[in-house]
């Protein structure tokens, strides 16, 4: 948040912190000689995406998955701006990834090139999501998601239904896994029954 004379007075990284964001805003609007300001806490009823992170639970970080930026790929190297079949491995590591199929690593982005391709990744969160979206707009993917190979059920985020199944229209960042309590070290699978989908990172809370 920059103030009026622009100086940064506070910064918030991501969901959450809705009272101090609105604490902060009161008081610059305060000091720019607002009358009328009520100070009280703000009321928010988050949802979706909009949940605070599950801090105590959260023990995977962000991944890019095109070849610049991308972490733990568990099998070799990222075969770089070419199409490339790949042969998913088990087991995986906590925050280890592989991919299963014809795909295309750009520097930002994946981009499979034929139906059936899957992305498989262990993670350690409450929540996951997906930034991902058809690389021709206008086009959709339908995907179906496993935890620890069996449909999400309960877990399942707001992107896809109980039986793991959604559909991919435009690009955007898609929930896919939110987990009750108690959270632990699971794997994530998600497969494309279309091709064309870009993918370009996955991040968690």
């Amino acid at each position: 948040m920059i103030d009026a004379s622009g100086h940064i007075r506070h910064h918030q990284f991501g969901e959450g912190g809705y009272e101090q964001s609105g604490k902060i805003i009161q008081q610059l609007l305060i000091e720019l000689g607002s009358k009328d300001i009520v100070r009280r806490n703000v009321e928010v009823n988050a949802s979706g995406i909009e949940v605070a992170a599950d801090w105590n639970n959260l023990n995977s970080a962000e991944n890019y998955l095109g070849y610049e930026r991308t972490e733990n790929f568990a099998t070799s190297d990222l075969v770089h701006n070419k199409q490339h079949v790949y042969t998913a491995f088990r087991p995986l590591n906590i925050n280890q990834w592989v991919l299963s199929g014809n795909w295309t690593a750009k520097e930002h982005s994946i981009i499979l090139n034929s139906p059936g391709g899957r992305i498989v990744y262990r993670f350690y969160a409450r929540d996951l999501h997906l930034v991902m979206g058809p690389a021709v707009p206008g086009t959709s993917i339908r995907i179906r998601v496993l935890m620890n190979g069996k449909i999400p059920g309960d877990a399942h985020g707001i992107d896809i239904d109980e039986h793991g199944n959604g559909k991919i229209i435009d690009q955007r960042l898609y929930q896919l896994i939110r987990q009750t309590k108690p959270i632990t070290p699971s794997e994530f699978q998600i497969e494309f029954f279309d091709p064309g989908v870009e993918a370009f990172s996955f991040t968690f809370g």
